[in-house]
């Protein structure tokens, strides 16, 4: 899993960025925010990242601070909620903000993002309201927010970027992790995860 990226800012456009780290081009999509916290073309830049991994992608999204993408995690927790909604969010509301709408049930304020209607607002908002108000701001290090490491954590991961509530996608992993063995890879645990979501 690629968890930050430190290189020079090669390129950027609508929702995304290339970074080049050692020669090798990464494009990341981001926020319209960190985009904007990227600076110029030619600029020395870190990105913290998160993997998505599917079937037939891989997307790599960047975040300008370790905060915002876990905040991405935990929106992206609610169903119905995918990376794309989350980075609207995101280019929305501050994540003080976000946080205070969340804490307040403000739901009008979620839907300013992009693609999110009142219906969806009110879930997030249902949904998170508890987890803002307790957590205050929102580290890695929140249980709400610990995961296993390696390539079960990054399956997890993966599963909740496709949608899969975190309860879902960790016994869907688990489940593909016992049939496999603890050798398994990346690719092989996702693949027979999503199967046993499935069902």
């Amino acid at each position: 899993m690629i968890a930050k990226l430190t290189g020079r800012l090669d390129s950027n456009g609508a929702g995304h960025a290339v970074i080049d780290v050692g020669g090798v081009g990464y494009l990341v999509e981001a926020s319209a925010r960190t985009l904007d916290a990227l600076g110029a073309v030619g600029g020395e830049v870190t990105i913290h990242t998160e993997m998505l991994v599917g079937e037939d992608f891989l997307r790599l999204l960047g975040f300008a601070r370790a905060e915002e993408r876990d905040w991405f995690r935990l929106l992206t927790s609610v169903q119905g909620v995918g990376a794309k909604v989350a980075l609207a969010i995101l280019s929305a509301l501050e994540v003080a903000d976000l946080q205070r709408a969340l804490a307040s049930g403000d739901s009008a304020m979620i839907a300013r993002a992009n693609g999110v209607g009142p219906k969806l607002a009110q879930r997030i908002t249902h949904e998170l309201k508890d987890k803002a108000g307790a957590l205050g701001g929102i580290s890695g290090s929140g249980p709400a927010l610990s995961a296993a490491a390696g390539p079960v954590g990054d399956a997890i991961a993966a599963l909740t970027g496709l949608g899969f509530k975190p309860g879902e996608a960790s016994a869907a992993v688990a489940a593909a992790n016992e049939e496999l063995g603890a050798d398994a890879s990346l690719d092989a645990l996702v693949r027979v995860a999503l199967k046993k979501a499935a069902k």
